[in-house]
């Protein structure tokens, strides 16, 4: 990046500007084989995988110079070590490069450096609020960390909680030096000091009480010195004197934390829960909630710090197989299952562990499926002798069977009746809840601040770290039991611009929100041709769409009076058919004005849920229609707030713009209206557990409009099953007839940028959403250096300044106003104010990390949102990037409210979801997860989403 320094903004070599000029031809359309052409349909939303290479075409990582980039990049996320074994830092962007190459470590690798803080902001009115972390003190001990490997291998962490929890207590004495052990389930083993053996075998003996008596089983441990724990490294980094952090220490300390509610509670990823934490209750079909508590070890500004949060998730209920079919299928006549009932219950059963009692003693099975027959048709040999299940269970247990036209369950090779099983307690409900269940989980776990820290007070005293013999006593840790305060600031709201024939061009929001009272959008969309269709009885559309445009035109749109066809009514089972009759009707009308394909097609849905997905696939997809659909709810009695927000959504997705911060527009926000900026958001949404084959969908929206920063254009991509590492971000191949062929979503969204304002991105920001900290290396090292390929396949030597942040929402850190009664320091919900950041105590001790929680309260407890800068090239100070990424919170346009996560992120969280309801019913909707980087192999085999129709691509169609 020697080039850098020269003339930014100014169009030379290397000056990642250029403004106006210097453009190449690939910001434009591609012309010439010597730089490189676009590869697929060109800026598409409906973005797919890169096209499929002709014959004799070779895959390529990228054009050259694009690989001296992917250079560089490496140069500037990794360290060199010395002669003497010490670690030098990373240069920073504004320092030369140096030559020498290296290589690209692996993603486990310790060797990224993130940046560190830039300092601490000032802007805002400061304030104290209390945070859920609580002050970890480790006496200086040796912590001695050991190898475990049990024989057989065991899958289940409880019962090799059980064999570890045998061998200490029938070898404490006699082998481990009377020392307790810290456990992980799994690996690794932990002890407050040497053991008296560096390796050593264990046989144990197991007795299952849960399958009968005088059954044991017998395992071999093997123990073996891994490592000594460095405890003086630990407390060099909370001191930010060393860089690296100490990450097997810290897990060392946090699994002997975790110890005991490991033992007596259900574990749940970084949760435990059990009745006794709080209660049970039902939430309908055969499931119930829990609630428990979280917990997690991280190193702080303060120190270590633990995280304590009250939490709740759901389980299958208790009870008899029998009861837990007909509450999941709501029917009465278990007897009367059709084909697509056993299929569900297949689903909702299949690895459950259920028990029965008939032997005399308690029996348990893991259920691998269930039978193609009803049970009293199958049968099995004893004795040499064919013997029905039924005749079997009435001879030699005297059970008769009253539900033998029902399935059996099967357990490997083993057939159980349905009717004497019950659902072993305490199984983790791993599927998606329904609307029902959700609604019943928020009302029975919603808690407003001052409830909810309560909560958490009680559950570290109930947890009595201190008092531990295991923590306290053997490993001389100490838990502080009061909540941390921490000092933070409240930024203050940004000037919203609305257009300056209304009543109120400018407003200054209150407490995150304001109204469209005496207001026009700054920028009012033109509707010239729209439809009309319901899909619900006993409503009157024609007077909802008079009420609806009449809003539309109130607040700045121009609307025709009038449809294009007449507004009618369709059954819901005919919607496909309806759509397509639309539009062919509706093409052949416009065939002779100026404006040749209909604009807006509103849909009135059907009053039973479960078409939007369907009405959605079909306009986006198949028939380029630009649709806004609305709740029967609604329609049949709307109100001026409703109205008004369906004409908010309506107006972006014609292209309109509802308001824009007054500072852009003055160009007085710095690190954006300084120079042409881009910014991105970018998320990937995974399947829900239990789909296997279902892809992960990936999304990338990114501003097309500068200085304002308000309209977002999106692309979308799906694959392979919970990769998070965005596959389609930069993509080439050699084609022996066209040369290099270049794609990807960040290439074409900067295309598309330059398409829209006539300037080329001299500055990068990208927000992505949805990364794990145990993902940050992998997430910044491929992905930066894919956004670096697809600059330098643009231009040579186009090297836009690039900052990269994650955005995190789900954590459980709260933070909780100093004094409830506080009105000043309080929203109406009793939260904390909109726009408070912390950058203190209990976020990281050297990087560029902020907690900020952007929006009021409605209900329950507000969750901050943390944003951690893995990556700056801009020298972004604290207060810009806070201020910046509050401001844009203001800017989401389908409320006038501010919300809790940056736009960019949110819009891309939109697109991803939207982008599920294109796979034609074939996979399941999702939740979140993750995972590595997809094989060629099962890349080969995905099933790539259908495009996006021109009419929609260019607008935010996902709003």
């Amino acid at each position: 990046m020697s080039g850098r320094g020269r003339g930014r903004g100014g169009g030379g070599p290397g000056s990642g500007g250029g403004g106006r000029g210097s453009l190449s031809p690939a910001f434009g359309r591609s012309r010439g084989r010597g730089r490189g052409r676009d590869g697929g349909r060109g800026s598409s939303s409906g973005y797919n995988a890169p096209p499929p290479q002709p014959a004799g075409a070779s895959a390529a990582g990228s054009s050259s110079s694009a690989s001296t980039i992917s250079r560089e990049l490496q140069q500037k996320l990794t360290f060199q070590a010395s002669s003497s074994g010490s670690e030098v830092p990373v240069q920073r962007p504004e320092e030369q490069a140096v030559t020498e190459e290296r290589k690209l470590p692996p993603a486990s690798s310790k060797a990224t450096r993130f940046p560190q803080r830039p300092g601490f902001g000032t802007v805002g009115q400061k304030c104290v609020v209390r945070a859920n972390h609580f002050l970890v003190g480790v006496a200086d001990r040796d912590l001695h960390h050991y190898d475990v490997s049990i024989t057989p291998e065991v899958s289940s962490k409880k019962v090799c909680r059980d064999v570890m929890r045998e061998l200490v207590k029938s070898h404490k004495l006699s082998h481990l030096g009377n020392r307790a052990l810290a456990y992980d389930g799994k690996k690794n083993v932990y002890a407050a000091g040497p053991l008296p053996f560096s390796s050593k075998e264990f046989i144990i003996k197991l007795s299952d009480k849960g399958d009968g008596p005088k059954r044991e089983r017998e395992f071999k441990v093997s123990i073996k010195f891994a490592s000594k724990a460095d405890l003086h490294h630990l407390q060099q980094f909370l001191r930010s004197e060393q860089l690296d952090v100490p990450q097997e220490t810290i897990q060392a300390l946090d699994v002997v934390l975790r110890e005991s509610p490991s033992n007596n509670y259900t574990v749940v990823g970084r949760s435990f829960f059990h009745p006794t934490l709080g209660g049970r209750g039902e939430l309908g079909d055969g499931v119930e909630y829990w609630k428990g508590f979280y917990q997690s070890l991280r190193p702080t500004q303060m120190g270590l710090s633990l995280n304590i949060d009250v939490s709740a998730t759901a389980f299958y209920e208790p009870i008899s197989v029998l009861d837990f079919i007909a509450k999941y299928l709501n029917i009465r006549d278990l007897n009367r299952l059709s084909d697509q009932d056993c299929i569900k219950v297949k689903k909702a059963l299949t690895r459950l562990r259920v028990q029965h009692t008939y032997l005399g003693h308690v029996r348990r099975y893991r259920i691998s499926g269930i039978s193609d027959k009803p049970t009293n048709k199958l049968t099995f040999v004893c004795d040499g002798i064919d013997v029905s299940v039924v005749q079997y269970f009435a001879e030699k247990y005297k059970i008769v069977l009253r539900h033998a036209t029902l399935p059996a369950l099967q357990s490997g090779s083993a057939y159980l009746p349905m009717e004497v099983c019950t659902i072993v307690e305490g199984q983790k409900y791993s599927r998606k809840l329904n609307d029902r269940q959700v609604t019943a989980l928020l009302r029975a776990t919603c808690q407003r601040p001052r409830e909810r820290e309560q909560s958490i007070r009680d559950m570290v005293m109930r947890n009595n770290y201190n008092n531990d013999q295991l923590v306290h006593q053997e490993f001389g840790i100490q838990v502080k039991p009061e909540l941390t305060s921490v000092e933070a600031r409240v930024l203050p709201p940004p000037t919203l611009k609305y257009h300056a024939t209304g009543g109120e061009p400018r407003v200054n929001p209150r407490v995150g929100q304001w109204n469209m009272i005496n207001k026009k959008m700054v920028n009012g969309g033109k509707v010239d041709s729209w439809a009309c269709v319901s899909f619900s009885r006993n409503l009157d559309a024609s007077r909802f769409c008079q009420d609806l445009i009449r809003m539309c035109s109130s607040k700045g749109m121009v609307f025709a009076s009038g449809p294009v066809l007449p507004i009618q009514s369709a059954h819901p089972g005919q919607i496909e058919k309806t759509l397509f009759d639309i539009h062919a009707n509706s093409t052949a009308r416009l065939r002779d004005c100026a404006v040749k394909y209909l604009q807006l097609l509103i849909i009135i849905l059907p009053d039973l849920s479960g078409s939007y997905p369907k009405i959605k696939r079909v306009c986006e997809t198949e028939l380029g229609i630009v649709s806004q659909c609305c709740q029967p709810r609604h329609v049949r009695k709307p109100n001026n707030q409703y109205l008004e927000n369906v004409a908010l959504k309506i107006n972006v997705k014609v292209g309109g713009t509802n308001a824009v911060l007054e500072q852009a527009v003055q160009k007085k926000i710095p690190f954006l209206t300084d120079r042409p900026t881009i910014i991105f958001g970018a998320d990937v949404t995974h399947p829900q557990p239990g789909e296997d084959s279902s892809p992960s969908i990936a999304a990338v929206v990114a501003s097309m409009d500068w200085p304002e920063a308000t309209k977002y254009r999106g692309l979308v991509s799906a694959q392979h099953h919970r990769v998070e590492i965005i596959q389609d971000l930069y993509n080439c191949y050699e084609d022996p007839k066209r040369g290099m062929v270049h794609g990807g979503m960040i290439r074409e969204l900067l295309r598309a940028f330059w398409s829209s304002t006539r300037l080329k991105p001299e500055r990068i920001i990208f927000y992505r959403d949805g990364v794990s900290e145990g993902q940050f290396n992998q997430v910044l090292l491929e992905e930066m250096d894919a956004i670096r390929k697809a600059c330098a396949s643009l231009q040579q030597d186009y090297l836009p300044r690039v900052t990269f942040v994650v955005v995190q929402k789900r954590h459980h850190t709260r933070l909780f106003p100093a004094n409830h009664g506080d009105r000043n320091l309080t929203d109406r919900s009793g939260n904390i104010l909109p726009g408070t950041v912390v950058e203190t105590k209990i976020c990281h001790p050297t990087e560029f990390d902020f907690y900020l929680c952007s929006h009021a309260g409605i209900q329950g407890t507000s969750r901050p949102t943390h944003y951690h800068v893995l990556y700056d090239e801009n020298g972004f100070t604290a207060d810009a990037l806070q201020t910046l990424t509050n401001n844009l919170c203001y800017t989401y346009a389908r409320c006038t409210k501010s919300v809790s996560i940056v736009p960019p992120a949110y819009y891309a969280h939109l697109a991803a979801f939207r982008a599920r309801y294109y796979m034609e019913g074939e996979y399941s909707d999702g939740g979140s997860s993750s995972g590595g980087r997809a094989t060629r192999e099962q890349r080969a085999e995905l099933r790539q989403l259908p495009a996006i129709k021109d009419n929609v691509k260019d607008v935010m169609f996902y709003c």
